[in-house]
């Protein structure tokens, strides 16, 4: 078991049940936010291990809710990784250039998900 903390950031309850299920089956301890803004307050609140950040949701988008991770000195230096369907040529690139640290495109493979997980929480990606 693991025990890190990871944020989920997630407005589609489907896709937030997906990430709790494996993340918690793996040993992580997830907490969660469903929009860009309780993800900012979150995360300052508990300083998670790892963040994976929804870019579309209903307030504030993914890269506006991490431009105000960075922007605070108590969540500069959060891990925080694009989870998002726009899986188009460049887009991963796009959302490197704005700061995340890591991309995955949905849907989420399971596999592809933990083994990313696995390496931002042991401190081998980045």
């Amino acid at each position: 078991m693991t025990g890190e903390r990871i944020l989920v950031v997630e407005d589609n309850e489907k896709n937030m049940k997906l990430f709790r299920d494996v993340l918690s089956a793996t040993g992580y301890r997830t907490l969660e936010a469903t929009t860009g803004g309780e993800a900012v307050e979150m995360a300052t609140e508990h300083a998670p291990d790892l963040v994976l950040m929804d870019i579309q949701m209903p307030d504030i988008d993914g890269v506006e809710a991490l431009r105000r991770l960075r922007a605070d000195a108590r969540t500069s230096s959060l891990r925080v990784l694009a989870v998002t369907a726009q899986a188009m040529q460049g887009d991963r690139e796009h959302f490197l250039a704005a700061g995340f640290d890591g991309y995955l495109s949905k849907p989420v493979n399971v596999q592809e998900l933990l083994g990313t997980v696995r390496r931002y929480c042991d401190g081998e990606a980045g």
